[in-house]
Protein backbone atom coordinates (compact mmCIF):
# COMPACT_ATOMS: atom_id res chain seq x y z
CA UNK A 1 0.00 0.00 0.00
CA UNK A 2 1.24 3.51 -0.76
CA UNK A 3 1.36 6.45 1.46
CA UNK A 4 -1.77 8.85 0.39
CA UNK A 5 0.65 12.04 2.07
CA UNK A 6 3.67 12.84 3.19
CA UNK A 7 4.65 15.40 6.43
CA UNK A 8 6.59 17.52 5.34
CA UNK A 9 6.82 19.89 8.46
CA UNK A 10 6.15 19.97 12.36
CA UNK A 11 6.29 22.20 14.60
CA UNK A 12 4.75 23.98 18.09
CA UNK A 13 2.77 26.78 16.32
CA UNK A 14 1.44 28.42 19.55
CA UNK A 15 2.13 27.35 23.22
CA UNK A 16 0.02 29.25 26.20
CA UNK A 17 0.92 28.94 30.16
CA UNK A 18 -1.08 30.95 32.48
CA UNK A 19 -1.17 30.56 36.55
CA UNK A 20 -1.60 34.12 37.49
CA UNK A 21 -0.17 33.83 40.78
CA UNK A 22 1.27 32.16 43.15
CA UNK A 23 -2.21 31.25 45.21
CA UNK A 24 -3.82 30.29 42.00
CA UNK A 25 -0.76 27.90 41.08
CA UNK A 26 -1.37 26.02 44.70
CA UNK A 27 -5.25 26.01 44.29
CA UNK A 28 -4.21 24.33 41.14
CA UNK A 29 -1.71 21.89 41.91
CA UNK A 30 -4.31 20.42 44.19
CA UNK A 31 -7.47 20.35 41.68
CA UNK A 32 -5.70 19.32 38.06
CA UNK A 33 -6.91 16.14 38.03
CA UNK A 34 -10.49 17.48 37.42
CA UNK A 35 -8.81 19.56 34.34
CA UNK A 36 -10.23 18.36 30.68
CA UNK A 37 -8.50 17.70 27.78
CA UNK A 38 -9.75 18.85 24.35
CA UNK A 39 -9.19 18.56 21.14
CA UNK A 40 -9.81 20.64 17.88
CA UNK A 41 -8.15 20.29 14.64
CA UNK A 42 -8.65 22.68 11.52
CA UNK A 43 -7.06 22.48 8.17
CA UNK A 44 -6.67 24.76 4.93
CA UNK A 45 -5.38 24.48 1.93
CA UNK A 46 -1.62 25.52 0.46
CA UNK A 47 -0.57 25.55 -2.93
CA UNK A 48 1.36 22.24 -4.35
CA UNK A 49 -0.97 19.82 -2.72
CA UNK A 50 -0.28 20.75 0.78
CA UNK A 51 -2.51 21.46 3.72
CA UNK A 52 -1.61 22.46 6.45
CA UNK A 53 -3.50 21.16 9.54
CA UNK A 54 -3.48 23.05 13.21
CA UNK A 55 -3.99 20.30 15.91
CA UNK A 56 -5.11 22.27 19.53
CA UNK A 57 -4.58 21.02 22.77
CA UNK A 58 -6.41 22.90 25.83
CA UNK A 59 -5.58 21.49 29.04
CA UNK A 60 -8.34 23.16 31.66
CA UNK A 61 -10.59 23.25 34.66
CA UNK A 62 -14.39 22.64 33.16
CA UNK A 63 -16.05 24.39 36.59
CA UNK A 64 -16.64 27.90 37.31
CA UNK A 65 -13.58 28.16 39.66
CA UNK A 66 -11.68 31.65 40.01
CA UNK A 67 -8.56 30.25 40.16
CA UNK A 68 -7.79 28.30 36.92
CA UNK A 69 -4.75 27.75 35.42
CA UNK A 70 -4.52 27.35 31.06
CA UNK A 71 -2.67 25.15 29.30
CA UNK A 72 -3.02 25.77 25.22
CA UNK A 73 -0.69 24.12 22.34
CA UNK A 74 -0.97 24.51 18.61
CA UNK A 75 0.78 22.11 16.14
CA UNK A 76 1.16 23.14 12.97
CA UNK A 77 2.09 19.96 10.85
CA UNK A 78 2.66 20.90 6.76
CA UNK A 79 1.45 17.64 4.54
CA UNK A 80 1.49 16.98 1.01
CA UNK A 81 -0.73 14.68 -0.27
CA UNK A 82 1.12 12.72 -3.22
CA UNK A 83 -1.95 10.72 -5.07
CA UNK A 84 -5.04 12.52 -6.40
CA UNK A 85 -7.75 12.12 -3.58
CA UNK A 86 -11.47 11.87 -5.23
CA UNK A 87 -13.61 11.42 -2.53
CA UNK A 88 -13.98 14.37 0.28
CA UNK A 89 -14.16 12.04 2.98
CA UNK A 90 -10.96 10.38 2.09
CA UNK A 91 -8.67 14.04 3.14
CA UNK A 92 -10.91 14.15 5.94
CA UNK A 93 -10.27 11.14 7.12
CA UNK A 94 -6.32 11.74 6.52
CA UNK A 95 -6.63 15.30 7.90
CA UNK A 96 -8.60 14.06 11.21
CA UNK A 97 -7.29 10.18 11.52
CA UNK A 98 -4.15 9.49 9.83
CA UNK A 99 -1.98 12.50 10.35
CA UNK A 100 -3.01 12.71 14.11
CA UNK A 101 -2.13 9.48 14.68
CA UNK A 102 1.12 10.26 13.14
CA UNK A 103 1.83 13.50 15.24
CA UNK A 104 -0.26 12.71 19.21
CA UNK A 105 2.76 11.32 20.61
CA UNK A 106 5.42 14.37 19.54
CA UNK A 107 2.14 16.51 20.68
CA UNK A 108 1.16 14.99 23.51
CA UNK A 109 4.70 14.93 24.88
CA UNK A 110 5.11 18.33 24.14
CA UNK A 111 1.82 19.42 25.96
CA UNK A 112 2.99 16.99 29.58
CA UNK A 113 6.89 18.89 28.71
CA UNK A 114 4.89 22.24 29.45
CA UNK A 115 2.71 21.31 32.55
CA UNK A 116 5.63 19.42 34.17
CA UNK A 117 8.24 22.59 33.62
CA UNK A 118 5.25 25.13 34.71
CA UNK A 119 4.71 23.30 38.41
CA UNK A 120 3.05 20.33 37.72
CA UNK A 121 5.30 17.03 38.03
CA UNK A 122 2.45 14.56 38.51
CA UNK A 123 0.20 14.87 35.02
CA UNK A 124 -0.15 12.25 32.80
CA UNK A 125 -2.79 12.06 30.31
CA UNK A 126 -4.84 8.52 31.35
CA UNK A 127 -6.39 7.70 28.35
CA UNK A 128 -5.14 7.41 24.37
CA UNK A 129 -6.83 9.64 21.99
CA UNK A 130 -8.84 7.50 20.11
CA UNK A 131 -8.77 9.38 16.71
CA UNK A 132 -10.55 6.58 14.48
CA UNK A 133 -12.94 6.53 16.70
CA UNK A 134 -13.99 10.51 17.06
CA UNK A 135 -14.03 10.30 13.47
CA UNK A 136 -16.75 7.64 13.20
CA UNK A 137 -18.74 9.35 16.18
CA UNK A 138 -18.53 12.77 14.00
CA UNK A 139 -19.56 11.31 10.57
CA UNK A 140 -22.33 8.40 11.93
Amino acid sequence: MTEKYKILVKYIKDLSSETPDIETYLYVKEYISKYKLGIDISSKALKNKMIEVNTKLKFEDQEKSKKKSYFEIVYSTIVKIDNPIKDKEELQKIILVDVQNDIYPDLEKSLLDVLHNSGYQNIKFSKKVDFESLYQKRFN
